[in-house]
């Protein structure tokens, strides 16, 4: 049911930050996550002190948590929150930090998300994401999100007759964009060709419908408008947010998300459609996940999406212009990071900062999440529209 909820009006986000992805790395998230707030600092030519609130997302912070973050790189935030979300937790939040900062809790907000790659960090990860993860999957040699989605995808191609062709283009539309992107750790060409012969990980999933876990970090700030022009930051307008949790729990298995349950609110509170999306980032751990975001979202109907994929090029410069930065499956998955890369990638975007990934007169532009995958299911969708500050 859809309710009248408050705008964010004169709330905008700014001053995105990436810290170069890397495969392995001996440093902690800890090291990654004050890397970021370091270079939110130096982008926006604040002081650490001028930042009051704090948002957190990382899979390998523990045993600390967000507050056990703030001892280890100096800070006193008057208003904390720590996102356990996944690829849900970069629009989660954005969306949480633009309230606290409408309401007076916070003036300026940094949101952070990084985490650790060890040699052994995915399978502790993996072994211990969630109870349901230790009791009825790992045990079973299911253990990680590889089970899941060949589960998803093959039942997703079975009933609306999908083709691993038809992921294999988006797959190779995403590293044509990820070749414009420096910091991109896939730095080689992907054919078709290469994709679909690629070696088989859990049938139908192959080897490039999976991403590649990496340490990294990404950040942005969130705060009023007028401190933005203030400080002289290029930002971008917050015009929607939604998310949603354990959406339709008795469907058997998920092939819809819970952007469906709230799609109205979302496109009503940003009073625009999908035709006047100029690109979309959405969280791509796996090609069929795309597809069900792609539907859910309203660019086309359920089962759909094949063909949307076969009419539209998804290359910066082409039709649909879609996770320019290449997405996780070609930019890498540093593990929470990968659910802040295609809002950080929506800021850059839309304040003329893509660099070589830059849609041409890109004015609004869609971010979508989607976290926490147990073994049918993922728990948490998120979804937000943002526009140029002259949009």
């Amino acid at each position: 049911m859809s309710t009248q909820r408050l705008g964010y009006d004169g709330i905008v986000v700014t001053a995105p930050v990436t810290i170069p992805y890397v495969r392995y790395s001996i440093h902690a998230a800890h090291w990654w996550l004050g890397r970021a707030l370091g270079e939110l600092v130096k982008s926006a030519g604040v002081g650490k002190t001028d930042i009051d609130g704090l948002c957190v997302s990382s899979f390998t912070l523990a045993p600390d948590t967000a507050v056990g973050l703030c001892q280890h790189i100096g800070m006193s935030p008057r208003w904390l929150d720590h996102i356990p979300m996944g690829g849900a937790s970069g629009v989660v939040g954005m969306r949480r930090a633009a309230r606290a900062v409408q309401s007076g809790d916070a003036t300026m907000v940094a949101c952070i998300a990084g985490d650790a790659n060890h040699v052994d960090s995915f399978r502790n990860t993996v072994s211990q994401f969630s109870r349901f993860a230790q009791d009825a999957v790992y045990p079973y040699g299911a253990g990680g999100p590889n089970a899941s989605f060949a589960l998803l995808t093959r039942y997703y191609m079975n009933t609306y007759g999908a083709t691993r062709e038809d992921f294999g283009k988006l797959c190779v539309a995403q590293r044509d964009n990820a070749l414009h992107k420096p910091d991109a750790l896939m730095k080689k060409p992907l054919s078709l060709e290469q994709y679909l012969n690629a070696r088989v990980i859990a049938d139908p999933i192959h080897l490039f419908d999976c991403v590649m876990p990496c340490a990294g970090a990404d950040a942005f700030l969130v705060m009023h408008e007028s401190k933005a022009q203030e400080l002289g930051l290029p930002y971008a307008r917050i015009l929607s947010t939604i998310e949603r949790h354990n959406a339709f729990p008795n469907d058997p298995i998920q092939y819809r998300g819970g952007w469906v349950m709230d799609i109205d609110d979302l496109y009503g509170q940003a009073g625009v459609t999908p035709n006047d999306i100029d690109f979309m980032q959405a969280y791509d751990d796996y090609p069929v996940i795309n597809f069900m975001q792609i539907e859910d979202l309203g660019f086309c109907k359920k089962g759909e999406a094949a063909q949307f994929v076969r009419d539209n090029t998804f290359t910066i410069n082409g039709s649909f212009p879609f996770n320019t930065n290449g997405g996780q499956l070609s930019a890498g998955q540093a593990g929470a990071a990968g659910g802040y890369l295609g809002t950080v990638e929506a800021i850059r975007q839309l304040t003329g900062q893509a660099r070589e990934t830059q849609v041409s007169d890109a004015r609004v532009g869609l971010v979508s999440g989607f976290g926490m995958i147990n073994y049918d299911r993922g728990l948490c969708t998120a979804a937000a529209i943002l526009a140029r500050s002259d949009t």
